[in-house]
């Protein structure tokens, strides 16, 4: 509507003729959009996005399906739904409907839909990295580990090579890291890397790395005042759903910890819409629950409205879903008693409405509709609403692959991605490092070849010529001693054998033979 401090989301009351509004004041108290799937969900995020766009609020979400993409082009009156549109637009009072087109930038985390979206493995920490590859305790603290090395040594971890090369040598060193961070275990250490080539199989090689998305590149304003609306496409990235929240929650850290604090702005720098949010807490740890629930009590002081949208409020702990102001609930089926039970638990959330039973409501509303409670004066949950959601200005459904291509070609960030860098980092400083303790090792190999040689050739030596030498001194002795006289011959000749058992027994003989004669 005309007003530029709030959204007008539809008509409710009787006839649904009293507008339905979420004021920009409180829309970075977060939010909460829910229902079964083909109750009209993807419409009220479009139609929020467009209305967040003109308020000049920069907006980020993903698009699952492909649908959201018509946000770029304006309706047409040859659209089959036209005629619905105009009788609903008229039914709620919203007299200002026309068709338009909205600033649309499209990222892809595989750079086929829209431009590149890249982070380096620093920057995704070993939190939400142990998360993405779901690691035991024992193997989160390796990674804790590396990320510490990788610190100390002054290694850059850029993209998953540098975090392998990284884990390699911590396996080779294990023994000398025990002694400061204790029990390195190279099982531990090789599931991880099993886990990265899973990862990296599911893609994520294209994430991991520069240039790096820069968040300020989501914060355009148009020359005409408008918010940019950044869409991720998801389509592809639902394959792979761990790393889809993964990112989505890096994403959201990343904001909480690079904006400014800024107390209760008049409309929110920047409104963040987490699709599928129950991928993000199906089976997560409670440390990351815990984390997700500070960064959603603390990051509205930074301007910045979280909206999680899900099939079922169930579907998003308690502590976190208290935190969500702003509703819009989709109907819901409820055929088995569990389903019963959410539909209650969802109906309790609601402040009440006399006309009409909330659990009734929530099953009746049909396409299109809702039921709808948003944050009045001072922050106070406004009553609940059976409300027809407004027709989109911008197009139902997706656009064609040729405009998508235009779209990129021409926007603000056109070229900044699209080519991946690969400097110095983990990976090539490990390798001069072990290309460097090779040819050290080759050299003091040859040097230790080397002196065991000089050793047997000065060893050669000392025996060759100190025992020539005295060999020669014998022979001069000898051939001096030719000169003796025959008797002075005989007479030492006759010493020589009386040492031997054979001049024992010539002695023996000759004394005998004296001793006879006398």
């Amino acid at each position: 509507m005309a007003n530029t401090d709030s959204i007008f989301v539809g008509g409710g009351g009787e006839g649904y003729s009293d507008p339905q509004e979420l004021l920009l004041k409180y829309a970075n108290r977060h939010g909460l959009i829910a229902g079964a799937t083909g109750t009209g969900k993807t419409v009220t995020l479009q139609i929020l996005a467009e209305s967040l766009s003109n308020a000049g609020v920069p907006v980020f979400m993903s698009d699952v399906k492909g649908d959201l993409s018509g946000l770029a082009v304006a309706g047409s009156e040859t659209h089959k739904l036209h005629s619905a549109f105009m009788e609903r637009a008229g039914k709620i009072g919203f007299t200002d409907f026309s068709y338009d087109s909205f600033p649309v930038t499209f990222w892809d985390m595989y750079g086929e839909s829209g431009h590149p979206v890249r982070t380096t493995v620093s920057e995704m920490g070993p939190l939400l990295l142990s998360r993405l590859l779901e690691l035991s305790e024992a193997q989160e603290g390796i990674l804790n580990i590396a990320f510490r090395v990788a610190d100390e040594e002054g290694l850059p971890l850029l993209d998953l090579k540098d975090l392998q090369s990284l884990l390699v040598w911590i396996g080779q060193n294990a023994k000398s890291l025990a002694l400061r961070y204790g029990f390195v275990s190279s099982q531990s250490v090789g599931a991880i890397q099993r886990r990265l080539l899973v990862l990296e199989n599911q893609g994520a090689s294209d994430f991991f790395g520069e240039p790096a998305l820069d968040l300020e590149d989501m914060f355009h304003v148009d020359a005409d005042g408008r918010g940019q609306i950044n869409i991720l496409a998801a389509d592809k990235l639902m394959s792979a759903p761990k790393l889809y929240a993964t990112f989505l929650l890096w994403m959201l850290s990343e904001l909480f910890e690079t904006l400014p604090e800024v107390g209760d702005p008049e409309k929110p720098i920047f409104v963040f819409f987490f699709d599928e949010a129950h991928l993000l807490f199906d089976g997560a740890p409670k440390a990351l629950v815990d984390k997700v629930e500070q960064v959603a009590r603390l990051i509205r002081s930074k301007g910045v409205g979280v909206y999680f949208i899900t099939q079922k409020p169930a579907d998003v702990p308690e502590d976190i879903l208290g935190q969500l102001g702003n509703r819009v609930q989709h109907a819901l089926r409820a055929f088995t008693r569990k389903d019963q039970k959410d539909l209650r638990s969802a109906a309790d959330t609601y402040r009440e409405n006399p006309r009409f039973d909330v659990e009734d409501a929530i099953k009746e509303v049909g396409v299109g509709e809702a039921v709808t409670s948003f944050l009045m004066k001072k922050g106070i949950p406004g009553m609940v609403e059976r409300t027809l959601i407004r027709p989109p200005s911008s197009q139902l459904g997706p656009i064609t692959s040729k405009e998508r291509r235009a779209i990129i070609a021409a926007s603000p960030v056109a070229g900044k991605y699209e080519t991946a860098m690969d400097r110095e980092s983990a990976f090539e400083m490990l390798a001069q490092r072990a290309e460097a303790a090779a040819k050290a090792a080759e050299e003091a190999e040859a040097k230790e070849e080397e002196m065991e040689a000089r050793e047997r050739e000065y060893q050669t030596g000392r025996r060759y010529s100190g025992s020539r030498v005295k060999r020669s001194t014998s022979k001069t002795t000898t051939r001096k001693r030719r000169g003796d006289s025959a008797g002075e011959a005989f007479a030492k000749s006759m010493m020589r054998s009386i040492g031997t058992k054979a001049g024992t027994a010539i002695v023996r003989g000759i004394m005998g033979s004296l001793f006879k004669a006398r």
